[in-house]
């Protein structure tokens, strides 16, 4: 980090630096980012050293209450540094922009969909964990139970840059509760993010390339929901790409949000375009069904998670249904990093 920063020092002081303007706000942009990253880690070393000192302290002079006290900011600084890593690892621009996440139920009918709901679970425990925001945009019910599709939106320090370790297709093996004879059946649904759009990302939508349909929207909301065309449905017809909200009142709202939405995903797409030679979203957007799952929970026969890209297990699996996924996206985003590491 010292290196590059001392190569942005060297390319502002040069003649012309500010001729193009745009190039040298993001050498600026890139210039704070690693400023502050060493000055986060300097400050994780001089607490390393304290406490150091404050270890060599205890055992000239044993003192149990000053070692508690050691021994709480020791799991304290574990856990910064652990922070510090991964936030090494988020190197795009858009890995520090809020999640636009869309949950669709696959294939398995009711049994997809419930466990679609419970995906849905899943993840908006994650992000309280996190103490993120969330709000939902859209959430469609299924027929007897769980839901068909969700979108929602996750607001806090690099959401899409964790968050993309978690697109693909999910597999859920258990015994069904739809099910008399209480057979084991397979389930299927899909998770995929797109970032929130910022503010200087500039995302142009012709107006005569979009369809916009209003329609009633459905399940709770209240009298006021159920009697007005308030729900919006876009699509964007070059693309064929679809986005609809239906949780606010108003129509207005609803297609600012839908909007929002859209633009997401019209620069996901963009994005993956630009990076072809790396492992892209729309690669992964297999068949929402067999072979194509990057992860599998596992309630019966025995019980564990286990992530197939990289091979990372947990056997409390209902920790995971809980929230617990940081060991996965971990896991994902180190493995990713050292793949672009050998194919430099």
């Amino acid at each position: 980090m010292n290196a590059e920063l001392a190569t942005l020092n060297d390319k502002m002081v040069q003649d012309g630096f500010w001729d193009d303007v745009d190039a040298a706000n993001q050498v600026m942009k890139r210039k704070k980012t690693l400023e502050g990253s060493i000055e986060n880690f300097q400050a994780l070393a001089r607490r390393g050293e304290d406490l150091a000192a404050g270890f060599e302290l205890i055992e000239d002079e044993p003192d149990d209450e000053l070692l508690k006290e050691n021994m709480a900011e020791l799991d304290a600084l574990e856990s910064d540094v652990e922070r510090a890593e991964l936030a090494m690892l988020f190197t795009e621009d858009a890995d520090k922009a809020d999640a636009i996440c869309e949950i669709n139920a696959g294939a398995g009918g009711t049994e997809a969909q419930d466990w679609a709901q419970m995906l849905l679970r899943m993840y908006l425990r994650w992000a309280e964990s996190h103490d993120f925001e969330i709000e939902i945009f859209d959430e469609q019910a299924g027929e007897e139970a769980g839901i068909k599709s969700a979108t929602f939106c996750v607001r806090g320090p690099n959401a899409y840059g964790l968050l993309k370790a978690e697109a693909g297709v999910h597999r859920l093996v258990r015994i069904s509760p739809f099910d008399s004879a209480a057979r084991r059946h397979t389930s299927f649904s899909s998770f995929f993010v797109y970032p929130d759009m910022q503010e200087d990302v500039e995302i142009e939508i012709d107006e005569k390339d979009l369809r916009v349909d209003t329609y009633r929207a459905s399940g709770a909301g209240g009298q006021h929901v159920n009697k007005t065309d308030s729900a919006v449905r876009l699509t964007h017809l070059p693309t064929g790409i679809v986005v609809q909200c239906q949780n606010e009142r108003s129509q207005h709202k609803n297609k600012a949000f839908a909007m929002k939405v859209l633009k997401a995903r019209l620069y996901q797409q963009e994005m993956e375009k630009r990076e072809a030679e790396r492992a892209k979203l729309a690669d992964e957007k297999m068949e929402i069904g067999w072979g194509s799952q990057i992860r599998s929970y596992v309630l019966q026969p025995y019980r564990m998670a286990k992530d197939h890209r990289t091979n990372v297990e947990i056997g409390d699996v209902d920790s995971v249904l809980n929230g617990r996924l940081d060991e996965f996206i971990n896991g994902y985003l180190l493995k990713r990093k050292q793949g672009e590491k050998a194919s430099a």
